[in-house]
């Protein structure tokens, strides 16, 4: 594990402002599969093939198979020590955003609360008819369907491949990365936009970039720092020397 920088420490306070954009990777340890190896071929369907709105036209039955799937393994998982250290990490600062491109809520149930969805939540549920929103287990299903009270099919609470990302926590991604003093990209590939023009924008704007990985990625040249290793070993320690240097109490 590559531990933080002294430059970092120094200029890492309490009072800083910071984004932070997660992916699979800070949810991989917590044993949870990826998206693309949730199951691996589920019932030899490509994930990919059952995450669209033509697949949900086709046959939802199926459709919901499959996310009722994803649920079961978000379900017997939990969140790791990098989810609980970031929720640790916005107690500590003035200005804090988490964006996620992860879909299973481990981020809020750690205890982080200023957290923009960019995929949605797999464990939400929204009409196609009315387009009202409730969690996992409030739908009433019948014959292997779950229906709104409207009369409409209920959909996984998810953007799927050909979707537009919801419009409120892309601008707050937007919002939060021009005005980061700090921006930390952990676990995730850097590749999918528009997510992967977050950390350029910082970097235009100034920001200090701080990629948490197990491996090297595009933006790994470009970045202020790369920490290389797991983001629940890494994470949990620089709050540690946070909270060391403000003569805070190390809640670990």
């Amino acid at each position: 594990m590559k531990r933080p920088s002294s430059n970092l420490l120094a200029l890492l306070r309490a009072d800083a402002s910071v984004a932070v954009l997660t992916g699979a990777g800070i949810s991989a340890e917590s044993g949870l599969p990826t998206f693309r190896g949730a199951g691996g071929w589920w019932k030899n369907y490509r994930a990919e093939n059952l995450a669209t709105p033509e697949a949900f036209q086709k046959n939802p039955r199926l459709v919901w198979e499959w996310y009722n799937h994803r649920r079961d393994l978000v379900g017997q998982h939990a969140p790791n020590p990098g989810h609980l250290a970031l929720a640790q990490l916005e107690s500590l600062c003035k200005t804090f955003a988490l964006i996620t491109q992860n879909v299973d809520g481990y981020h809020q149930r750690a205890g982080s609360a200023n957290v923009s969805e960019l995929h949605g939540n797999v464990m939400k549920s929204r009409c196609s008819g009315c387009g009202h929103e409730c969690e996992a287990g409030m739908e009433n299903w019948k014959d292997g369907l779950p229906y709104c009270s409207c009369g409409a099919l209920y959909r996984p609470g998810v953007v799927w491949f050909g979707e537009t990302l919801p419009a409120t926590a892309l601008q707050n991604a937007f919002v939060a990365a021009e005005n980061s003093r700090f921006l930390f990209v952990v676990g995730t590939s850097s590749v999918v936009y528009p997510a992967a023009a977050l950390p350029q924008l910082a970097l235009e704007r100034g920001a200090y970039v701080v990629e948490i990985n197990d491996e090297a990625t595009p933006l790994t040249p470009r970045a202020d720092e790369f920490l290389q290793g797991r983001a629940g070993e890494i994470l949990p320690a620089l709050v540690a020397l946070i909270q060391l240097q403000e003569g805070l109490p190390d809640k670990r």
